[in-house]
């Protein structure tokens, strides 16, 4: 058997030990003159000490440059990597035996590697050596990290061979929770619906159309005198404000009506739109005169959002929104040979605001005021001057309303190749056992019968 020790050459020529024995097979007897060839690799600037199993009478190596190797006992051999590359080292025995070593001296890649490690720690980077060169093998975040990684590596070796992949960077995606509501504008008065008023601590300002007059915001938001009717304004609220609950009240006493809640997701930049309706067939003349042919062209009517979301150096984020609610008027239909062509109700508005995540703001002020006339009557009767008017009645009904939309942007990102995957989840109490005693039914008859 052959064993090898392992060192490390100081300064100054000296030798330090630096690792454990390694086995390796050696000439066994029995075996002819010469044994097959065992093959060693070392690292410039390391020693390492073979165990010989004869007592040695000489020993030579092919190039001394690359490889040196000197006996220490009888039995022991001491090899230095001198420089990068291959060598053979022969060494025969006073028995009349040789050994051959095939021996590789490559780089240290130990400094390297715990630099790279320290550099970069989130980073993957493996490295081979090859003689003078070193591979670079691995994934990293961005090409940024990869030149650094080849520069350094440079330092160390005169070729760098550069495998890095640089792994696609995943875009942030933002989440759109909207709300489509309907407010009553008279209720809203008749509860006193106040936006604004949100608590002493969460006192929020608005930012007006001019369109209408605003009202005031005191530093008290408890006095505060602006009504979500009274201008069309942008209402920005803190994210730890609950508005939802605020929402479910106005539902509750029927004075909001929640018309559509569609949550939209997109990537940074890109626009995103939804729409929630129909549409209706609109007949199109092409030529003149009676020799024109009439085509159908459809009109999309309902509820419109368009966004596009911005995430900006601060981490907040920029939207471009506009949102647009139309409705069939057949109040201000046109008549078109024979086709009768209704009229489209739309109100719409565009904004662009400024928010951080989890923040929501309200686009207000989009009114709709109907008034309409129901005549009932009693025929023929009712058409008797004078008389006719008691067997006839005419009820008024005026309807104003407000569009208003409440956005709250997110931020998600989507699962990495390496991320785990999510995993349904049950509370305990959900799969908690039940036993008899825990039923009130049979609680109850357990003391019965005591």
């Amino acid at each position: 058997m052959t064993s090898i020790r392992v060192f490390e050459n100081a300064f100054a020529g000296q030798v330090r030990k630096i690792a454990v024995t390694a086995v390796l097979l050696g000439l066994a007897a029995g075996i002819g003159r010469t044994q097959s060839a065992e093959d060693l690799r070392i690292t410039v600037g390391k020693s390492i000490v073979i165990d010989y199993p004869g007592d040695i009478r000489q020993i030579s190596t092919s190039d001394p440059t690359i490889v040196d190797a000197s006996p220490v006992t009888t039995r022991e051999i001491l090899m230095s990597g001198k420089g990068l590359g291959s060598a053979t080292m022969v060494v025969w025995s006073k028995a009349d035996q040789r050994m051959f070593y095939n021996v590789t001296v490559e780089l240290n890649l130990e400094p390297l590697r715990r630099i790279l490690q320290d550099t970069f720690p989130d980073e993957k980077i493996d490295l081979h050596s090859s003689r003078d060169s070193i591979t670079l093998n691995g994934t990293v975040s961005n090409k940024d990290i990869a030149d650094r990684a080849v520069a350094l590596s440079a330092t160390f070796a005169k070729t760098v061979v550069n495998n890095l992949t640089v792994a696609s960077p995943i875009e942030k995606q933002i989440l759109l929770r909207v709300k489509f509501a309907e407010l009553d504008r008279s209720k809203a008065q008749q509860f006193g619906v106040n936006f604004a008023s949100t608590g002493a601590l969460h006192t929020i300002g608005t930012i007006s159309t001019g369109q209408f007059n605003s009202g005031s915001v005191s530093s008290n938001a408890g006095s505060s005198t602006l009504s979500v009717t009274d201008a069309l304004n942008i209402f920005a609220f803190r994210p730890d404000l609950n508005i939802a609950t605020f929402i479910k009240d106005l539902e509750t006493n029927n004075v909001l009506q929640i018309l559509a809640e569609p949550n939209l997701v997109t990537t940074n930049g890109k626009e995103a739109n939804f729409l929630v309706g129909g549409e209706f067939p609109v007949p199109i003349l092409q030529g003149v005169g009676a020799a024109g042919a009439v085509t159908i062209q459809f009109k999309e009517f309902g509820i419109r959002l368009l966004f596009t979301p911005i995430m900006t150096a601060n981490k907040t984020i920029k939207l471009a929104l506009r949102q647009e609610v139309s409705t069939i008027d057949f109040a201000n239909a046109v008549t078109l040979q024979g086709f009768v062509i209704p009229a489209l109700s739309t109100r719409r508005a565009e904004t662009n605001v400024e928010l951080t995540e989890g923040q929501t703001f309200v686009v207000a002020g989009l009114m709709d005021n109907r008034e309409t006339t129901a005549l009932t009557k009693l025929p023929v009767i009712s058409s008797i001057p004078v008389l006719g008017s008691l067997f006839k009645s005419k009820i008024e009904n005026k309807n104003n309303t407000e569009l208003v939309m409440l956005v709250t942007p997110e931020v998600t990102e989507a699962l990495g190749a390496n991320d785990p995957k999510p995993q349904p989840y049950f509370p305990q109490e959900f799969l908690k056992r039940m036993g008899p005693e825990d039923v009130p039914a049979a609680k109850s008859k357990a003391k019965t019968k005591k």
